[in-house]
């Protein structure tokens, strides 16, 4: 286990002094790396609080440019970076804010070609792009790799959430064998919704490496914004997955081996 130095203990007292929390679950947040992709308006915001706790290395995914049109969520981002590559942005944005934070930012998108390399360098994969296409690549290697992922989409004023381990939850494919119409770009959003997802996600990320507090395990957190209605759906294994239905021989734990 990694040591804590004098100063962060002291940024990261607050949260030390949690009952059931302390310098052991700090130390493996410092020991933890964790893979965001899609490191906008959800990936972005969860990136952050995943800084200000202290996870030691961060590995940062997204291609593309940013837009002036993104600029109403993203909150990594300035209005003087419009037209450049928002990853970078995100990683220098995140490096002033905790300079004792590892950061690799990577601009290019989920592929077949780079996501088992990335998955391999990472203890959690948090998935926050914008396409199934990405997100089903990312499963798929989580559940090849056995690591946690945790599962985070938005839709308008809908969103929902799931923490996937595999061979103990339903994977991605288990939850949705046929995909929402989410999969696109260009919905409406008002960032305040994405910034509450993603303060979930990053809750969620912090439980699975830490082992403070329970994760959310088979079942599906939805949430309806323009209701502020949240249910939680007790989700399956699907055994006969395509992607995870062969039982895994391999010991899991919920807390991350770090």
């Amino acid at each position: 286990m990694v040591n804590l130095m004098p100063t962060e203990l002291e940024r990261y007292r607050r949260q030390i002094m949690l009952p059931g929390f302390g310098e052991e679950a700090q130390q493996r947040l410092k020991s933890a790396t964790v893979l965001v992709t899609g490191v906008g308006g959800l990936g972005g915001t969860a990136a952050l609080y995943l800084a200000v706790a202290g996870v030691g290395r961060l590995i940062l995914v997204r291609g593309g440019e940013l837009r002036l049109d993104d600029m109403n969520r993203q909150i990594l981002m300035t209005d003087d970076w419009v037209g450049k590559p928002r990853v970078f942005k995100a990683k220098e944005t995140l490096e002033n804010i905790n300079p004792d934070v590892e950061i690799e930012a990577i601009f290019d998108y989920v592929t077949p070609d780079n996501v088992d390399f990335l998955v391999k360098s990472a203890d959690v994969a948090i998935d926050c792009a914008h396409n199934f296409v990405e997100r089903d690549l990312l499963n798929a290697a989580c559940v090849r790799w056995r690591k946690p992922m945790v599962e985070a989409a938005m839709d308008g004023m809908e969103a929902y959430l799931a923490t996937i381990i595999p061979g103990v939850t339903p994977c991605l494919s288990c939850l949705f064998p046929e995909k929402p119409e989410w999969d696109r770009r260009g919905f409406g959003v008002l960032g305040a919704v994405s910034g509450t997802l993603a303060c979930l996600t990053a809750l969620e990320t912090i439980k699975l490496i830490t082992g403070f507090s329970q994760p959310l395990l088979s079942q599906l957190l939805t949430m309806d914004l323009n209701q502020l209605t949240f249910a939680k759906r007790h989700s399956y294994r699907d055994r006969n997955c395509p992607v995870c239905g062969t039982p895994s021989s391999l010991p899991l734990k919920f807390v991350v081996a770090l």
